[in-house]
């Protein structure tokens, strides 16, 4: 069957899943940009009740930030698509071989246009608010260290996420608990990463701000660093584990249980050999 067909077919089998993937980015993505606005912005109402310290709004911003992915993680649509709301952690279990090609296609279009549609709708809606430079459409840029720092500092926070979500999910105690611990590393990152890279992890939330910002300066380190680095831990996790298999690609872990979205004899995109196309 030639590869554009197997699109078709991925397409109505699975639409509702790419659906959730984009909306799940579009939420971040939305929720990022209303948090920064409420928190950087010097106008905001919040504005007389905030600390002046950067590192302390970037705390508030990472709280705020991991109760978003927690959200998304821990939703029931999120749970169905496994929220990967990102096109790195796609590829990453896709190498892995937990989601087909076709279906990886199509979760990366998703996202991308999730990330495009959020930032152009807070750009139109939220004006000189989004565009104001404490707030700069929330782009992801290398900081004043410079791009070779932004590069590994990207490297670095992608590759540990990574790591920490597939031992979290090989774990029988812990994969009930991946959202949760991606949330709060999400949080620590902001707090002290994001001064030296922006603290992107997600090459679709990079592009979909970059272009309602106009601006691509570094743009992209953030297509390079994320992809690679998580594609190298998951090299790192078959040689620890021996070649031992995930159950799916659902961050909020999965199998065969009463609190599982699936049931046996369904087809959801993450068990690539169920149903061959």
């Amino acid at each position: 069957m030639p590869f554009a067909a197997h699109l078709r077919v991925a397409f109505r089998r699975h639409w509702p899943y790419y659906l959730a993937e984009a909306a799940g980015l579009a939420c971040f993505v939305l929720c990022a940009g209303l948090l920064t606005v409420l928190l950087e912005h010097p106008a905001s109402p919040l504005a007389p009740w905030l600390p002046a310290q950067p590192v302390a709004r970037r705390a508030l911003m990472g709280l705020g930030m991991a109760l978003v992915i927690m959200g998304i993680v821990y939703s029931p649509w999120g749970k169905r698509s496994g929220a990967h709301i990102n096109p790195a952690v796609t590829l990453a279990f896709w190498q892995l071989g937990k989601l087909r090609t076709s279906d990886a296609v199509w979760y990366v279009l998703a996202q991308l246009t999730g990330a495009i549609g959020a930032a152009q709708l807070l750009r139109g809606t939220m004006g000189h608010w989004y565009a104001h430079p404490a707030v700069n459409f929330t782009v992801t840029e290398p900081g004043p260290q410079g791009p070779l720092v932004a590069f590994w500092a990207e490297f670095g926070i992608s590759f540990l996420l990574m790591v920490v979500l597939l031992v979290a999910l090989h774990s029988r105690r812990l994969k009930r608990w991946t959202g949760v611990v991606m949330g709060l590393l999400l949080a620590v990152y902001i707090v002290v990463e994001a001064p030296y890279s922006g603290m992107s992890l997600n090459p679709a939330r990079s592009l979909g701000t970059a272009l309602a910002a106009g601006s691509y300066q570094g743009l992209w380190l953030y297509w390079v660093a994320p992809p690679l680095a998580m594609w190298l831990a998951t090299v790192l996790f078959r040689y620890l584990y021996h070649g031992e298999d995930l159950e799916c690609a659902v961050l909020a872990g999965c199998g065969p249980s009463p609190a599982s979205p699936h049931t046996m004899g369904e087809e959801p995109p993450h068990y690539p050999t169920q149903h061959p196309e």
